[in-house]
């Protein structure tokens, strides 16, 4: 082998070993989801990957449990940590159960965030929520509202129990109530957000209450499938279904007229804001405390509160009008 043959040969090793060392540095950054197999999920996770793609030096790793169990995201969380990923951002099952295993990530070194649901202040350094938690709670009894003139009973279809988000909307709608006159909130019922469990609650309202008018479900396992059962029991038109849906899965629910209209932030850019954060904080370019803002790329700037809590954006009405222009984007 000449001179010039063995430099090119010693060359194309250093690249080589360069480009192993510049992808060890790669950022990990943990999305963890309260269940494999959602679509709202699974669309946070394109703008999770939108926001690599851009950062260029971060590497996703999408998981979840397969149910929506604080005892699944445990288990997760366990073997992220086991992994040695540089961050951490959950969407909480159980507000409280995620937060010893959530320390033991943090004490590791470990950047943690929780988005969409959140974990209790002492496991994690921040949270960002989708929207206003009160604006949030006032919508979903407004897109009720806005078709009931006369008023009417209503009832709300959650998912878990301990779902943190689920539980601070409820809370912040029942303050507005009074906002809503003749609107009645006669029920509050879970469905765990799983498909048939939401259908069964959504049955079981309907035959509970004779004179129900609407179905509240600020999930979107819940709004489907309580369409669905509006749609199956034959009181398209008596019943409305409204909440919190995605555009492509709602779609044939708007058109049926099951559902007048609905809301939701943008999982895509939830995600990406949530990944663009988790870097921020591990590169150090901003510090997780009262005050502090934290760039969310082409979605602005989180402000931190005093609980460490920042807004991402107002939820988005969707209704015939607008549905065919979402519907193909999640």
């Amino acid at each position: 082998m000449g001179i010039w043959t063995k430099a090119l040969a010693t060359a194309a090793v250093a690249t080589a070993l360069m480009a192993q060392a510049a992808a060890a540095q790669d950022v990990k950054i943990a999305l963890v989801v309260k269940a494999l197999g959602i679509g709202f999920f699974e669309a946070a996770a394109k703008g999770a990957e939108e926001a690599a793609a851009e950062l260029g030096d971060v590497e996703i790793i999408y998981t979840g449990p397969t149910d929506t169990t604080a005892e699944g995201q445990i288990e997760v969380i366990n073997s992220l940590i086991a992994q040695g990923v540089n961050a951490i951002a959950v969407s909480a099952n159980d507000r409280d159960a995620l937060v010893p295993t959530l320390q033991k990530a943090m004490e590791r070194g470990i950047t943690v965030i929780s988005w969409d649901s959140g974990v209790a202040p002492e496991g994690r350094m921040m949270h960002l929520n989708p929207s206003s938690n009160a604006l949030i709670g006032n919508t979903i009894i407004k897109l009720a509202a806005d078709h009931l003139p006369e008023g009417g009973d209503v009832a709300i279809l959650s998912a878990s129990a301990t779902a943190t988000n689920q539980n601070i909307w409820i809370e912040e709608a029942t303050k507005v109530l009074p906002n809503y006159p003749g609107i009645n909130l006669v029920a509050t019922v879970y469905g765990d957000d799983l498909a048939d469990k939401s259908y069964r609650e959504a049955q079981g309202l309907m035959a509970t209450y004779p004179n129900l008018k609407a179905i509240i479900a600020p999930t979107t396992v819940g709004i489907l499938a309580a369409s669905q059962a509006v749609t199956d029991a034959g009181k398209i038109g008596e019943i409305n279904v409204t909440g919190l849906g995605l555009p492509s899965e709602m779609a044939g629910a708007v058109a049926s007229g099951a559902t007048k209209s609905f809301a939701i932030w943008n999982p895509i850019d939830l995600g990406y804001a949530a990944t663009m954060i988790s870097y921020n904080l591990v590169k150090g370019n901003a510090a997780a405390e009262p005050g502090a803002e934290i760039g969310m790329g082409r979605m602005g700037t989180a402000t931190l509160d005093q609980g460490n809590e920042a807004a991402m954006s107002d939820p988005f009405t969707y209704d015939a009008s607008n549905i065919d222009q979402f519907k193909s984007i999640f």
